[in-house]
């Protein structure tokens, strides 16, 4: 859905973090080229799945477009000559599919517009940052106060965000950033409520959240204006790239990324779980904690784009924490994005996957209990602690503070009830996805060891044993049938071998059983 469009009541948003799997059912040659048959289908579900085809030149500009990212993709090479032979088709239909395969399973690449497009064409045709670009330009002839200076392109990984720096005509020395959000699949407050919600993030002053400025809203998108570093995020700085580059150039194969030091990583993590502790008493709903929505400003740690969950749009954790049934309310999303935060403060990278079991060397024993309290596969299974129990670990509980007055949110009774209902909501939706991902699970797992070799014999076996006992019991009957025959003394044929059993209407395996028992 595209800015200028308005959601049709009752409809559901496209969550853009719903994985997409790609699989070449079929080749077929025309006279010049072969064009190749994808099956895509988004998440489990075998209804929501449709056919996209390829030539191998679309594939080659694709890879283009991600080269970027600075990944070495196992694209097959061009061949001019002898491109049309059957078995060389059949060799790059392979090495295609691991291509697609390498790339729909890559965390960033998954999510990046180039893929989404080759895959979705239909849902991802709209060129957003001009979409984005008209529609900020129409807010500024309504409000001139500010100035549109120049697009960040692809600063960030969410496809419907689009990012601008921006400058103020009354402070014309300063920058800031201005971000254009489609609302998401999760927007469960109203519109009053939702205007309500952005104008309190708007009028806070707290030291562990990154300040909102400006915010208008309207019934498919949000604008948002907030201070600018050019220090960059805490991905940034850990990476130690600039902050205005793609994020694909950025962050997936960064050369000089390194983990912190301890007593940043103890200080750092102790302001983020501040932040979130004042977000959860308060009632406020987050679930976007990453790197890349913490700035670091004057040793402070400031959660950024704390109006995500109210405004609706999916966690970019959201494929793994779907994962896990006991990861199912706001408060354990953020920490269980909390642990993913604080494996990449300590290692320089995010975590391949989860749950992990093996940890590289660390710099204290303390990081690695809280990093295994999270993402073990014990806790990912039995739940995650609280952002309480999480402070009082020896790895934070001696972290000195600059302020010690208490900070607190106050929000009014009415919003408060509106945000615990859109809360629920977000909970309900999550579970019934980890529900039928479940389902999923368990159903992939049932085929898969029904059809694995021991299996098979298992069935084989039992299959002989089947046909034993019922010739056997084919046998009884009849010896039973020609008992009662001589005792009634009605006429049939001897049963002996000089006297062969005639033909039988009671098929092969009674014929068996009679020969058997002769």
């Amino acid at each position: 859905m595209s800015f200028l469009e308005k959601p049709a009541p009752g409809s559901l948003l496209l969550d853009d973090t719903v994985p997409l799997t790609a699989m070449i059912e079929a080749s077929q040659s025309l006279q010049s080229h072969t064009e190749y048959i994808i099956r895509v289908q988004r998440g489990v579900s075998l209804d929501n799945s449709w056919q996209v085809i390829r030539r191998y030149s679309d594939f080659d500009v694709l890879n283009n477009s991600l080269m970027v990212c600075g990944i070495t993709l196992p694209l097959p090479p061009k061949k001019l000559i002898g491109n049309m032979d059957r078995e060389f088709i059949a060799e790059r239909q392979r090495g295609l599919q691991t291509y697609l395969d390498t790339i729909t399973q890559h965390p960033l690449l998954c999510s990046s517009l180039p893929v989404k497009k080759f895959l979705d064409p239909n849902n991802y045709s709209a060129n957003y940052t001009e979409i984005a670009l008209q529609q900020v330009s129409m807010f500024f002839r309504s409000d001139p106060k500010w100035e549109v200076l120049e697009p960040l392109r692809d600063m960030g990984w969410r496809i419907r965000k689009k990012y601008f720096l921006v400058k103020s005509k009354e402070q014309t020395k300063e920058r800031y950033l201005l971000s254009w959000v489609d609302l998401g699949p999760d927007k469960f407050l109203s519109d009053k409520d939702l205007q309500s919600a952005i104008k309190l993030l708007t009028s806070l002053s707290i030291p562990y959240l990154c300040p909102l400025l400006f915010s208008s809203t309207s019934e498919s998108s949000a604008l948002l204006i907030r201070p600018f570093s050019e220090k960059g995020s805490l991905r940034d700085h850990i990476c130690k790239v600039k902050p205005r580059e793609s994020y694909l150039k950025k962050y997936c194969n960064p050369k000089k990324s390194q983990g912190l030091e301890l007593p940043h990583i103890k200080l750092y993590g102790r302001q983020i779980l501040e932040g979130l502790k004042l977000l959860h008493d308060a009632g406020i709903f987050f679930g976007h904690l990453h790197t890349s929505n913490v700035l670091v400003d004057d040793g402070v740690c400031r959660l950024m784009d704390v109006e995500n969950g109210m405004l609706g749009v999916p966690s970019a954790l959201r494929p793994a924490f779907t994962q896990f049934r006991k990861i199912n309310t706001t408060e354990s999303i953020d920490v269980f994005c909390f642990g993913h935060l604080l494996y990449e403060m300590t290692y320089g990278r995010p975590p391949d996957s989860v749950p992990i079991e093996q940890y590289p060397p660390a710099p204290s024993t303390a990081v690695v209990s809280v990093l295994q309290s999270i993402l073990s596969t014990e806790a990912c299974k039995s739940g995650m602690p609280t952002v309480s129990a999480l402070m009082q670990t020896p790895l934070f509980s001696d972290v000195q503070l600059q302020r010690s007055e208490k900070l607190q949110i106050k929000v009014p009774g009415r919003l408060k009830e509106a945000l615990k209902a859109a809360k629920e909501s977000l909970e309900k939706r999550l579970q019934e996805e980890q529900r039928l991902l479940h389902q999923h699970r368990r159903l992939t797992r049932a085929q898969s060891h029904h059809c694995s070799e021991e299996e098979k014999k298992k069935r084989k076996i039992l299959a002989r044993k089947k046909s034993r006992h019922s010739a056997y019991e084919n046998e009884e009957d009849v010896s039973v049938r020609n008992n009662n025959n001589s005792g009634s003394g009605a006429s049939s044929p001897p049963t002996c071998p000089s006297s062969p059993t005639p033909p039988s209407t009671t098929g092969t395996s009674v014929r068996l059983s009679l020969q058997l028992s002769l």
